[in-house]
């Protein structure tokens, strides 16, 4: 008789379950069963610390059923702890179930003893799995329920303390209780003063304690020291600090058109409700009410109208004259006078130490129009291609020693690669802990703006790695042939040019990422309305320790300023020349 084949399937939510069935202890039952069933256990799947509230999030879940579709192992059996470990969901639970038993494969429950290819099994299932999510349904409404009666308490029912407060247990209280930290409170007083008895906005106010010299005290769910407009909003909108306690003012609601998707919605002062808090107030409720009716008048949100199909082809790579920082892109959009209708959007790059008030200002104030830069920096590679003197380095051009080996390049592959899997499972990690945040905590607004500052700087971090990545490709076809290629990386800066004209602007930002590595640019705009001061390429090509790079790029300065200059002399009319050498 042949023997049957089985795929062991463990989830817990957390490491150690309320019913004391640990992710071991789960798996030792099943191998247990299936030893006494005279099952062969051809592989095992186990998501560790994954809610059951749907599939999408279980990683070796969706690797188990896609194993299932490929026939890899032929197995006849999922074996589960219980069915609540396959899934909590009603529609998910079944439609897993169906997906399996479309290629042949049955689910096992051990300890609900269900085996669902019998009709009774089958129906058994369908039933456990409505009664699991009414049961879900009802832990988070008892939840929902318990943190309502500690507002009306009084009592704290977040998370973390909000910034002002520490949590300790006070004699007599069964849970811990909001205290003043004093350092802390100096600075939500400073907010509310600065805010409610000047003329400051939030941006202002932020400005003027990093200005002081204050530093935000890094919290264990923080990673800021600087005092930000989005952190002074935040504590300005919290009743918590003139000693109430607010209950609903965010909300969990399903996304039309899902089954089980829900996002977070704030919801209106009208909403929501405030309990006398028995923690101690750090500032008047007269001063929160003065600041809440400011903040009504200047914190209106107003709707983007600008397109956001826009791209700034050479974001990141602009650096600003006077900080040396990244610059990034902006929208400027005016409104035309006695009327509603809007002036075309002019885009700008701006140093981004004045984007936001992170604690390092710059004092460089000029925009730099980006249709002037880009057409610039456009310019330049299309000169680089046309300077008969650049061609004849190029010719003549040996190989930068530093490409290294084929052997060092290729480390230097598994390095970038290893380092790109590493930022994206911290990508992951982080994004998976936003979805977890607790929604009514006051710093969730916070913690989320924190989290997602890291996460920019990882997709950031992993988009450089991808331009690494091919760079070093390039380099490794090169020392396949003993030689660096000079006329190969003169062919990348071809195909450029070849694809600017019909490239959309998010091609043409990934090809400029290619290929430039950074522009230095003068703080005012030069003769001839120039603003480039040296452009720096990615391959570090030499020629007599010479980066050939950088020299052609001064020949080609000397030559456009000269070919200008005999225009002048020749009382010839110029055009913008940047535009004019788009159109040669």
């Amino acid at each position: 008789m042949k023997k049957l084949r089985c795929y062991l399937y463990t989830r817990v939510s957390t490491e150690i379950q309320v019913d004391g069935y640990s992710l071991n202890a789960q798996k030792e039952r099943l191998r247990s069963e299936a030893e006494h069933r005279g099952m062969k256990v051809a592989g095992e799947y186990s998501d560790e610390g994954k809610s059951g509230k749907n599939i999408t999030g279980r990683p070796e879940f969706q690797k188990m059923l896609d194993d299932i579709k490929d026939g890899k192992d032929k197995v006849d059996y999922v074996l589960v702890f219980k069915l609540s470990r396959f899934g909590r969901n009603a529609a998910d639970t079944l439609n897993s179930l169906q997906y399996m038993e479309d290629f042949g494969v049955n689910l096992l429950c051990v300890e609900d003893s269900i085996d669902s290819a019998g009709a009774s099994g089958k129906l058994m299932i369908s039933v456990l799995a409505a009664v699991a999510e009414i049961e879900r349904e009802n832990i988070k409404e008892q939840t929902m329920a318990g943190r309502q009666q500690k507002a009306r308490d009084g009592k704290w029912n977040g998370g973390f303390a909000p910034y002002g407060y520490k949590l300790i247990h006070k004699e007599g209280e069964k849970t811990k209780v909001l205290v003043p930290e004093e350092k802390e409170a100096e600075h939500i007083r400073l907010i509310y003063d600065k805010y409610t008895n000047t003329h400051m906005g939030a941006n202002a106010v932020a400005k003027w304690l990093n200005e002081h010299g204050y530093k935000k005290i890094v919290r264990q769910n923080g990673t800021l020291s600087a005092f930000s407009s989005h952190f002074v909003k935040l504590v300005l909108d919290n009743p918590v600090y003139m000693g109430k306690i607010a209950y609903g003012r965010r909300k969990t609601e399903k996304i039309d058109g899902t089954r089980n998707e829900f996002h977070v919605v704030k919801q209106d002062e009208d909403s929501y409700v405030f309990y006398n808090g028995i923690h101690e107030e750090i500032i008047s409720e007269e001063m929160w009410h003065k600041a809440h009716e400011k903040r009504k008048i200047t914190g209106v949100k107003h709707e983007k109208t600008h397109s956001m199909e826009h791209f700034h082809i050479l974001s990141g790579l602009v650096r600003c004259p006077e900080c040396g920082a990244k610059m990034y892109g902006v929208v400027n959009r005016k409104k035309k006078k006695g009327s509603d209708e809007y002036y075309t959007d002019m885009w700008y790059y701006k140093c981004k130490n004045r984007i936001k008030v992170e604690g390092k200002p710059c004092s460089y104030k000029t925009n730099i129009r980006q249709d002037q830069l880009n057409s610039e920096v456009i310019a330049m590679v299309k000169w680089v291609l046309d300077d008969p003197e650049f061609k004849k380095r190029v010719a003549t051009a040996t190989g930068d020693s530093e490409t290294g080996s084929l052997d060092e390049l290729r480390k230097e592959e598994k390095r970038l690669q290893s380092g790109r899997e590493k930022a994206e499972n911290k990508k992951k990690k982080l994004l998976a802990k936003i979805g977890n945040l607790d929604v009514d905590d006051d710093l969730y607004d916070s913690l989320c703006e924190d989290f997602m500052g890291i996460v920019r700087e990882l997709t950031e971090q992993i988009t450089k790695i991808d331009t690494d990545l091919v760079r070093n490709h390039l380099a490794m076809e090169n020392a396949r042939e003993e030689t660096f290629s000079v006329e190969q990386y003169y062919r990348l800066l071809e195909i450029i040019i070849e694809n600017l004209e019909q490239a959309h602007d998010r091609e043409l930002k990934y090809l400029m990422n290619i290929a430039i590595e950074g522009i230095e640019i003068f703080p005012d705009r030069q003769k001839y309305g120039r603003w480039i001061k040296s452009v720096k390429f990615k391959m570090n090509l030499k020629q007599n320790g010479e980066n050939i790079q950088a020299l052609g790029y001064r020949d080609i300065i000397e030559s456009m300023e000269k070919e200008d200059e005999e225009r002048d002399e020749g009382e010839t009319p110029i055009p913008y020349p940047i535009e004019q050498q788009l159109r040669r």
